[in-house]
Order: C-alpha cells, then structure tokens, then sequence
C-alpha cells in the first residue's frame, strides 16, 4: 500500500504545495481523496497516470478541495480512460457534478457513477472497506477510512514439519477450511496464522470533535489537517480548522500509529515548528509534503 500526497496546502496554494489531494494506492485500486486546482498536473510529477483513478472520494464542496475535477475528467475523457469512475460524497455530490459537464463543454466524455453517502460502510469487497463520517466544518464534510481486511496466511514452517508439500489443496487453509491430506486431518488454526489488515484515515477540514476521533481510531497511519498552529486556536475555532496540537490529541485519543500532519495556511513557510509542536503530545508524527509517498 502507498499513498501519495499531492497538495498539502490550505485554502492558499504556494510555490511549494499545491491543493489538497491524496492517492492511495492498493493492489489494482488508486483511489483519489479530494481533487484540488493543479492536481492533475501534481499527478505528472509524481509520474503517475491519471487514467489508474479508479474512485474518487470527495469529503467536501470548498473550492480548494475540488476545483481541479474540471480538468481532471476533460483529460481522462481525451485518454481513453475506459473504467466507470467511481466518484463518492456527502450530499449534493451528484448537483455539483452534473454542473461540471454543464459548465466545461467535452466532447469526449468518461463513464461515471456518484454516489451520495453519509456516516457508515459505504463499499466493501473481499480484499476492504471504506467508512465514513461527518465532521464539523459548516458545510458537509466528510472523513474516510480505507480498512484493510485480514489476511490468512499459510505457515511454512508448519508445511515443513508436517511433511505437507505444495498441493491445490492448500488454498483451502487460506479460506479457514479444515482439510485432509494423505490421510490426515490438517486444521486451519495450526497451518495458518492471521495479518492483521491495515487501516487509514483521511480528515480533511474540521473543528475538534468527537467524530473525527471515532473514525480514527487505532488506524495505522492517520492523515489530519492541521491547518495553524497553536498559537492561532482561536483562528482555528472561526474557521472549523484544526492547530497542530488539535491534530495530536486527536492522535493520542483515537490510539493510532502514526500521524501525518498536512493542510497547512499559506502564512507558513517552515514547516518543522509543525512536526516539533506536534511531537510534545504525539511523538510518532511526520508531515506531508507535496509528491511525498508513504509506504505500509
């Protein structure tokens, strides 16, 4: 798993961050949260083909979370993208995207599917879900968890001392099924072991609340908005943003591995101050930058 931060920036771009994106890539999954102006052109530094999305998960309508889906779906549609693109949002998702083939006239045009969601499962397959909830920030805004399933793995070493040899057979342990090979009866729970899946969440822009540390919780890596720091609380409040120390104790509550700070005001320049404040309530935390991956 991978995920590429694209624009870490604020409501403001600089010359250095670009507006909010994130891409997280999973086996034959890209899937985009927020679309930012300027995200398809991030895509080509990062040297990666648009035309991999296969879902994109918007958390809410302020422009410097969506203004680069105009441009976005006009190159798709002049590349041949020939999936049906997944597109996710709170409500209103499907007016404002309907607006946009209404306004960017194309000839060229891509399947699509919205779907409108609200808190909860929202897709799940056998490989891993996706959640949802509401944050506090005026309009809708939504936060996302992409959660890994568990994986049951064979146990070699077991094989070894067994004397069981490579047989078709064998997929059947990986499933939890019990199976009989020359004669005896060989139990999933002693051939095999579980991997725990991975979990990680997205909280783009919010005040503090309750939500955004339930849907964090124990997640391996979270990405939180941190938008000032410390010393500009009250700012904070005004807008429904979060300050760096706002970000950590969202960290340390919700018990999770990692945090990554982004979605910084265009007013810092340095941002290490970010990672050092952070650090005196959540030590495991680390910043995004623009074109920055994260490997788990």
């Amino acid at each position: 798993m991978e995920i590429t931060t694209l624009g870490t920036s604020s409501m403001v771009p600089t010359i250095n961050r670009n507006h909010s994106a994130t891409l997280l890539t999973y086996k034959n999954e890209n899937i985009l949260i927020d679309c930012g102006e300027g995200t398809q052109r991030q895509f080509r530094k990062a040297k990666i083909s648009p035309v991999k999305i296969t879902k994109i998960l918007i958390t809410h309508w302020h422009g410097d979370h969506v203004l680069g889906l105009p441009g976005l779906m006009l190159t798709l549609g002049h590349s041949n993208y020939n999936k049906t693109l997944e597109i996710y949002g709170p409500k209103g998702t499907k007016k404002f995207m309907s607006h946009i083939y209404k306004f960017f006239e194309t000839r060229l045009k891509i399947d699509y599917k919205v779907h409108e969601i609200e808190k909860g499962i929202f897709f799940e397959n056998d490989k891993f879900k996706l959640e949802a909830t509401e944050l506090d920030h005026g309009p809708i805004c939504l936060a996302y968890s992409f959660i890994e399933k568990n994986k049951r793995k064979i146990d070699k070493k077991y094989l070894e001392k067994n004397k069981i040899k490579a047989n078709p057979i064998l997929k059947q342990l990986q499933e939890g099924k019990n199976i009989t090979y020359n004669g005896k009866k060989i139990l999933a729970s002693k051939a095999t072991f579980i991997v725990p899946g991975k979990k990680i969440t997205f909280i783009a822009d919010t005040g503090v609340c309750k939500n955004a540390i339930e849907i964090a919780k124990k997640s391996d890596i979270l990405f939180c908005e941190s938008t000032f720091l410390s010393e500009l609380q009250e700012k904070a409040k005004e807008t429904n943003h979060l300050t760096v120390k706002d970000a950590a104790n969202i960290a340390k509550k919700a018990k999770v591995k990692k945090l990554i700070l982004t979605h910084f005001s265009q007013r810092y320049k340095d941002l290490k101050v970010f990672k050092k404040e952070a650090q005196l309530n959540f030590k495991n935390t680390d910043i995004a930058e623009d074109l920055k991956k994260f490997k788990i």
